[in-house]
C-alpha cells in the first residue's frame, strides 16, 4: 500500500502537485549522477550471492548478448543511479523494473487477451517516474539496438512520455471506480496495428497475439513433458529445464514426495476458497527447475506439473524465489516479511487483471528457507519482440506500455496530484528524453564493462542458454 494516497479534496492533490513541481522542477528529472568509483561488476556480483552458482554464469551470459538484454538484467543498477538524483516525493506502487519486455500478454478471468505489465519481482512504493525513466530508457537503448538513428530514438522516447503524461491526466478525471476497472483489450486485428507502414512490424506485432492464445497448460504439456512407463514426466533438458527427481535430494536433505506435497499445501492457503478448491481437485506429478528471463537467472524457479481429471488436463504452475526488491534499499523495506506475498500484493494493486491462481508460500530446499510466489506457467502469455520494431512501431509500443504504467500508477498513486506535478506542457517528456539518452550511455559503459570482466577473467560466462 502507498502511504501517500489519502482522502483530500480536488484542489488539495492538484496543489500538492504543484509544490512538488516547485521544489522538484520538471528540468531536473534530467539529470544523471552516477558515482564516479562505483563498478557495475561489483553490484552484479553481490547481487549474485545467493543465487544458484551454476546459473549465475548463464545470467552474464545473457547479458552480454546486447545492451538491451544487459540493461533487462541491470534493474539494481539503475535503481542505484536514481537514488542520487532528485524525487518527486509522488509514490506509487512501482513495478520497480518497467523495461519493454516487461510488459506483455495474458488472459483475464474472462478469456480476453488483455495487455498489462508483466514482471512485478522488484515491485515496492517510491517515486513515480522511476518506472517512467526505467521505460524511457529502454525505449532509447533498444532503438540503438534496432538501428535507430538519434532523431528516430529521441521521437519514439518522447512520444512515450508525453503519453504517460496525457494518460495520467485524463484519468485524473475519472472516478476511482473507472480508474479500478480501466484495462486494454487486445485483438489480432486491433486497430493500433493497422497504422504501421512496416510489413514486418505488422507482422510481427499480429504474431504476438495470434500466438498469446496458444500458449496454455495443454501446450505447455506438448513441449516440456513426456510420457515414462505409463507417467506424465516433465522433460529434462539442462541446464534450463532440470527435473526434481534428477537432483541430488539426499544430499539436499528432503523427501522429494513430502517436498511437493508440503510446497502445495502452504500455497493454495494463500488462494481465495474457490481457487483454493479448484487446485486441490489437482494432484502434483512432477517438479522441475527452470531457468528464467535475464535478471531473474539465477534465483531459483520451479514449474510444477498437477494432473486433474486426467492426462489431459494439466496444469503447470510456477514458483519463482523471492527476495529484497532492488528498490527497497533506495526506497523503504517492503511492508510484508515474505517477499512472495509483497509480489503478489504489488501485481494485484498494479494490474487490472490478475492471474486466478496467484499465491505465495515459503519452503526449504537444499536446507535453505526461501519465498516463493507462485503463478500459472502460461495463461495466454504473449510478449511483443522488440527486436522486430523499426522506429513507428517502437514509437507505438512505447506509448502503448506508457498508457498501461500510467493506469498501473493510478490505482495506487495520487493520480491528480501526479497529473499536475507534470502540467499541460512538454516539460516532462524533454527531461525524461535527455535523461534516457544519458543513461543509455551509461547502460552501453556498463555492458562494456561487464564484457571487460569477462575477458579478464574475473567472471565465468555460459553463452547461448
Amino acid at each position: 500500500m502507498v502511504a501517500n494516497v489519502i482522502v483530500q479534496s480536488r484542489a488539495e492533490r492538484i496543489e500538492r502537485g504543484r509544490a512538488a513541481r516547485k521544489s522538484v522542477p520538471l528540468a531536473s528529472l534530467a539529470a544523471l549522477h552516477a558515482a564516479a568509483d562505483e563498478n557495475p561488476v561489483t553490484l552484479l556480483e553481490q547481487q549474485g550471492v545467493g543465487r544458484v552458482p551454476e546459473l549465475v554464469p548463464v545470467r552474464y551470459g545473457r547479458m552480454l548478448v546486447s545492451p538491451f538484454t544487459f540493461y533487462r538484467g541491470a534493474a539494481l543498477l539503475m535503481a542505484a543511479d536514481l537514488a542520487r538524483v532528485p524525487r518527486s516525493g509522488l509514490n506509487v506502487q512501482l513495478c520497480g523494473d518497467a523495461h519493454l519486455s516487461n510488459f506483455g500478454l495474458f488472459a483475464s478471468p474472462e478469456r480476453r487477451l488483455v495487455f498489462d505489465v508483466n514482471d512485478f519481482d522488484e515491485t515496492n512504493p517510491g517515486p513515480f517516474e522511476w518506472d517512467v525513466k526505467r521505460l524511457a530508457a529502454s525505449v532509447e537503448i533498444a532503438g540503438r539496438d534496432n538501428g535507430l538513428t538519434t532523431k528516430q530514438r529521441r521521437r519514439a522516447v518522447t512520444a512515450t512520455a508525453c503519453s504517460y503524461r496525457m494518460a495520467i491526466r485524463e484519468l485524473g478525471a475519472l472516478s476511482n471506480m473507472a480508474v479500478w476497472y480501466a484495462h486494454q483489450a487486445i485483438d489480432p486485428s486491433t486497430p493500433a496495428l493497422q497504422v504501421l507502414q512496416s510489413k514486418r512490424s505488422r507482422r510481427s506485432l499480429r504474431d504476438s497475439v495470434t500466438h498469446a492464445y496458444a500458449r496454455d497448460s495443454i501446450a505447455a504439456q506438448r513441449k516440456l513433458t513426456e510420457m515414462v512407463d505409463g507417467r506424465l514426466r516433465i522433460v529434462h533438458d539442462p541446464p534450463v529445464v532440470v527435473p526434481a527427481r534428477e537432483l541430488d535430494t539426499q544430499q539436499l536433505g528432503v523427501d522429494l514426495d513430502t517436498w511437493m506435497d508440503g510446497l502445495l499445501d502452504r500455497y493454495v492457503r494463500t488462494l481465495q476458497p474457490d481457487r483454493r478448491h479448484l487446485v486441490e481437485q489437482y494432484r502434483v506429478v512432477d517438479v522441475a527447475h527452470k531457468v528464467v528471463g535475464v535478471g531473474s537467472v539465477g534465483t531459483r524457479a520451479w514449474i510444477v506439473l498437477l494432473i486433474g481429471a486426467n492426462d489431459q488436463d494439466p496444469l503447470f504452475l510456477q514458483a519463482k524465489e523471492a527476495s529484497d526488491s532492488v528498490l527497497e534499499g533506495f526506497t523503504r523495506p517492503s511492508r510484508y516479511r515474505n517477499h512472495g506475498r509483497r509480489v503478489v500484493e504489488g501485481q494485484r494493486l498494479i494490474q487490472a487483471y490478475g492471474d486466478i491462481l496467484l499465491g505465495w508460500h515459503t519452503t526449504k530446499f537444499a536446507r535453505v528457507p526461501a519465498d516463493y510466489y507462485v503463478r500459472q506457467l502460461r495463461d495466454w502469455k504473449g510478449a511483443v519482440e522488440v527486436a522486430d520494431l523499426d522506429p513507428e512501431a517502437l514509437m507505438l509500443y512505447g506509448e502503448f506500455c506508457a498508457r498501461t504504467l500510467a493506469r498501473a500508477h493510478a490505482r495506487s498513486g495520487d493520480r491528480v496530484a501526479i497529473g499536475a506535478y507534470l502540467g499541460g506542457k512538454d516539460g516532462f517528456e524533454r527531461a525524461v528524453a535527455e535523461f534516457a539518452a544519458l543513461y543509455a550511455d551509461k547502460n552501453d559503459r556498463d555492458h562494456a564493462e561487464l564484457e571487460r570482466a569477462r575477458k579478464m577473467g574475473r567472471i565465468t560466462v555460459t553463452a547461448g542458454v
